[in-house]
């Protein structure tokens, strides 16, 4: 299941100057207000205005319906971080109400060639990955930059005269065209001295090239907090799909205060304290009914998916379970799948929530 063009619009913001004229566009990456756009669109301007791409819709009485339409917020220039080296920009919005924008889940690994492309130009125009670019140099006000990390894209007819330079393709996205996930950013002032179709700014190799930059502690605040599924699988869509699988296991029933068992707590903190790469993966409670299974393990739950470091609990009952499993990995299979058709019945996913496997 991929994210439409119009999920996608709900991230897209125009940027312009203080004097209307626009210079780009920009996609929201997080909750708090983060916009990734070319460095083509923030060059040389100091202060800059930023305005939802969807326009105001009147209501029944005349004025202008709520929601994301119609949104500005000014942007001073300590909010601008350019990334001119790598032809890339982060503009921090601070005013823009984060529940009102939906942001877009940023691609979890490189594009493959031949991956087909959804690209931003005043309007989605089709495309495809035809590779890593070659010999690509961004030209900036002040000098020309070299570029290590870029995207040679192919174009659909029309989309040459759309990546013009200076024209409406300035930091737009290009998305999977199966995902819906973000792969990189549009330049329209990168150019190689050979002819082709356009070219992108990857954020994913950029983020890897540069780890302790602010791209990547982006991307990263990216995946733990905006889901995408499938082959797109973040910690964000894991945590959502664990989160399916608990309240599905989960039965109304007549609440107790829970008594303290010393020896259960004591036995779930040396689970979760072995946790990483060898540490244990499963744990079992057994008991008689009514001795509250299920209560400390919606709290071990609720206790391992919050904190600094949440972590994804996919919760089995006994009778989940089947003779003919060859293994726990079996029905945690099961289990996944279910809570996928879960999530994506709640609306339009990137990726297929229903596409997870225990090994991811």
């Amino acid at each position: 299941m991929a994210l439409l063009d119009a999920d996608a619009d709900m991230a897209l913001v125009r940027i312009r100057d203080l004097t209307g004229r626009t210079r780009g566009t920009g996609f929201l990456a997080d909750h708090d207000g983060t916009v990734i756009t070319s460095h083509e669109a923030v060059d040389g301007a100091e202060r800059l205005v930023l305005q939802t791409m969807l326009q105001p819709v009147a209501d029944a009485g005349g004025g202008a319906s709520g929601g994301a339409v119609g949104w500005t917020c000014r942007v001073e220039p300590d909010a601008i971080t350019p990334l001119p080296e790598a032809g890339l920009a982060l503009v921090r919005a601070t005013g823009l109400g984060a529940h009102r924008l939906s942001p877009l889940p940023i691609a979890a690994g490189r594009p493959a060639p031949g991956t087909g492309a959804r690209l931003w130009a005043a309007g989605w125009l089709d495309g495809t990955v035809v590779g890593p670019g070659s010999g690509v140099a961004y030209t900036a006000t002040d000098r020309v930059h070299p570029l290590d990390e870029t995207l040679e894209l192919g174009l659909c007819a029309g989309g040459r005269e759309a990546l013009r330079l200076g024209g409406p393709a300035v930091g737009g996205p290009v998305l999977d065209a199966r995902t819906g996930a973000v792969l990189g950013v549009l330049g329209t002032a990168l150019h190689s001295g050979r002819r082709a179709g356009g070219f992108a700014i990857p954020l994913r190799a950029v983020a890897e090239a540069a780890p302790r930059g602010p791209l990547a502690a982006l991307l990263k605040h990216n995946a733990a907090t905006v889901p995408a599924y499938g082959s797109e699988l973040n910690p964000a869509g894991a945590l959502r799909l664990a989160a399916a699988s608990v309240s599905s296991a989960e039965r109304p029933r007549l609440w107790r205060e829970p008594v303290e068992r010393p020896d259960v707590a004591g036995e779930f903190a040396r689970f979760t304290a072995g946790e990483g790469a060898v540490g244990a993966r499963v744990l079992g409670l057994v008991g008689e009914p009514g001795t509250g299974r299920s209560t400390e393990l919606a709290g071990l739950a609720a206790r391992r998916s919050g904190g600094a470091a949440p972590a994804p609990t996919v919760w089995l009952r006994g009778a989940e379970l089947r003779a003919d499993d060859d293994g726990v990995r079996t029905a945690v299979g099961r289990a996944l799948c279910a809570a996928g058709r879960t999530v994506a019945a709640e609306g339009r996913t990137a990726g297929d929530p229903a596409d997870a496997t225990p090994e991811a």
